[in-house]
C-alpha cells in the first residue's frame, strides 16, 4: 500500500519553518507520511533557496503556482533545477495544456502538480472574474487538461477530488484542510483530513494553520483524527 502524504504548509518565515520542522514527529505508519509544502514567502525571501536545499528527510512540494506563457514556464523550470531535493512543483492548469507539457518536459525529475481552481473560490467568486462555467465543471476540465498534459497530479478541493480520481485516474492533492472545529479563514471549499483521504480518495492533503500554532499538540490531534 502506498503512503498517503500529509504536506505541512510552511507559509511562514524561515526561522518559524525551522522550528516547525524540528517538531514534526517521525511516525511509523503504514498509511501516512509527512512532507513539506513551501510557498512564496520562503522561496522569495533572502536565503530561501539555500534553506530549501538544506532540508533533509522530507519530500518537498515547491508551491510556486507558475502561471505564464510556455517560454516563461520553461525558464522557470530550468531556474529551479538546482533544487534537487524538491519532488513536486505546482503550475496553474489555466496556463494551458502546452504550458503544462513544457513544465513537465523541463522540470527534470520533479513531478508537476496542476493547480485547478483555488479552494478560496466559490461560484460567486468565479462569476466576479468572468467565468460562467459551474465551478465543479471548471475544476474537472482543468484536471482533464492536466491529465492530457501528463501531469503527476492536480491540486483541487476535496469536493472535486473523488470524481477526478474515479474518472481521470490522476492523483489529487487537496488544500483547504481543517481539523474538526477549526476556523475556515478565507477558505470556501474545505474538508477534514480523514474525509479527504477516505471519502475523496486524495493522494495527499495540505494542512497549515490548523496545526502550525501549537505544532506538537495539533499534530497529535491530527494523528488521533486519522486513527494513528
Amino acid at each position: 500500500m502506498k503512503h498517503k502524504i500529509i504536506f505541512i504548509a510552511l507559509d511562514c518565515s524561515i526561522s518559524k519553518a525551522k522550528s516547525i520542522i524540528k517538531l514534526i514527529p517521525k511516525i511509523n505508519s503504514k498509511k501516512y507520511k509527512f512532507a513539506l509544502k513551501i510557498g512564496y514567502q520562503i522561496f522569495f525571501t533572502k536565503g530561501g533557496r539555500e534553506f530549501i536545499k538544506s532540508i533533509k528527510n522530507f519530500k518537498i512540494f515547491l508551491d510556486i503556482k507558475a502561471y505564464d506563457i510556455e517560454n516563461t514556464i520553461k525558464n522557470a523550470m530550468l531556474s529551479i533545477k538546482d533544487l534537487s531535493n524538491v519532488e513536486y512543483i505546482s503550475v496553474h492548469a489555466s496556463s494551458g495544456i502546452k504550458a503544462l507539457k513544457i513544465a513537465k518536459k523541463f522540470a527534470g525529475n520533479k513531478k508537476i502538480l496542476a493547480v485547478t481552481t483555488l479552494t478560496s473560490f466559490n461560484q460567486k467568486n468565479l462569476i466576479e472574474i468572468g467565468y460562467k462555467k459551474k465551478l465543479s465543471d471548471l475544476v474537472f476540465l482543468q484536471a482533464k487538461n492536466a491529465k492530457k498534459a501528463g501531469c503527476f497530479g492536480v491540486i483541487c478541493s476535496s469536493h472535486e477530488s473523488l470524481k477526478i480520481y474515479k474518472k481521470l485516474k490522476i492523483n489529487t492533492i487537496t488544500p483547504g484542510i481543517r481539523l474538526p472545529g477549526r476556523k475556515l479563514n478565507e477558505q470556501k471549499r474545505v474538508s477534514t483530513p480523514l474525509n479527504a483521504f477516505i471519502n475523496s480518495k486524495a493522494y495527499g492533503i495540505v494542512i497549515g494553520r490548523s496545526i502550525t500554532g501549537n505544532i506538537k499538540k495539533n499534530i497529535n490531534k491530527l494523528l488521533t483524527h486519522l486513527g494513528e
